[in-house]
């Protein structure tokens, strides 16, 4: 082991309060990680984590160490990333958090296309619906929607994603059609529970915008979940549209208030301000930017 691999292995364990939590951050065993952690102690002759049956945490020692450790394998990695700006070939690992859905189908399209473009680059792509921090979970960048709430945090817009009302024909007629936002009041409303507010929806008539309260007997944090509730027929929701694109051309749900345009989703790429990039890292992010301006 050497000193940067067990470092590595520190921060990674460190992190995730769990030598299981951090190796599998890493993509290694159990029984390695806490292998180069016990070396790296040794080697240094200080005790960095205190271990029970039940959790790791950091030592007085191991946080000073851990502080120190972030900051050296940053300049490292963009050491490295000026040498592979040079070599003009970029390689080394990529950890990115994404929603599921957009992740899962639009998402995956550019880093294939990036893939292809770096073949030496490896992705680790993790996709869920909740929102992960980036420094604690070890990742390099995460792709979200919304406005940027963590200020902590530097966000660059790869696109805004269009947003459409849209229920069934079946509920339609069964419930009637609102005619304004002001009658979603008297309707089931599926709730989006990951959006910034999940109990208003927003519409823009000109220059004006108002929102709107809703309320409804189905929650998610799944946007594929709000579409397929809609399908069968069980209230109104408001999705991205491209989730929807393929049912709207089919007749399989109606865009309600196309004359009152909602509000946007903004796409960002978001990273940490204290992290210096490496080649890869911006690259990619340059990519995506390029790819979805498209």
């Amino acid at each position: 082991m050497d000193t940067l691999t067990g470092m590595e292995t520190f921060i990674a364990v460190a992190k995730q309060k769990s030598f299981t939590g951090g190796a599998k951050m890493l993509g290694i065993s159990t029984k390695l990680a806490s292998k180069y952690v016990a070396q790296l102690e040794s080697k240094l002759g200080a005790q960095l984590l205190n271990r029970t049956t039940r959790s790791v945490t950091v030592t007085e020692l191991g946080r000073v160490y851990f502080d120190r450790c972030v900051a050296i394998l940053d300049q490292y990695n963009e050491l490295e990333g000026v040498i592979q700006s040079k070599q003009q070939e970029l390689a080394g690992p990529i950890r990115i958090a994404a929603p599921t859905s957009f992740g899962s189908n639009e998402l995956v399209k550019a880093l294939d296309l990036f893939k292809k473009n770096h073949p030496r680059v490896s992705i680790d792509l993790q996709l869920s619906d909740k929102r992960v921090s980036l420094v604690e979970d070890g990742f390099d960048l995460a792709i979200r929607f919304g406005e940027l709430e963590d200020s902590t945090l530097v966000a660059r817009k790869l696109l805004n994603m269009s947003v459409v009302v849209i229920s069934s024909p079946e509920y339609l007629s069964r419930m009637g059609v609102p005619k304004h936002p002001d009658a979603l009041s008297t309707h089931d409303c599926l709730i989006f529970s990951s959006s910034v507010d999940p109990m208003h929806w927003k519409f823009k008539q000109g220059r004006t915008i108002f929102a709107v309260p809703i309320t409804g007997s189905f929650r998610s944090n799944s946007p594929e979940a709000i579409v397929n509730m809609v399908l069968s027929g069980v209230g109104i929701g408001r999705v991205p549209s491209y989730l929807v694109k393929d049912y709207i051309e089919r007749g399989d749900v109606n865009i309600l208030f196309e004359d009152l345009q909602t509000d946007d989703f903004a796409l960002n790429a978001i990273y940490p301000p204290n992290r210096h990039l490496t080649s890869r890292i911006r690259s990619i992010i340059d990519h995506l930017v390029d790819y979805f301006k498209d």
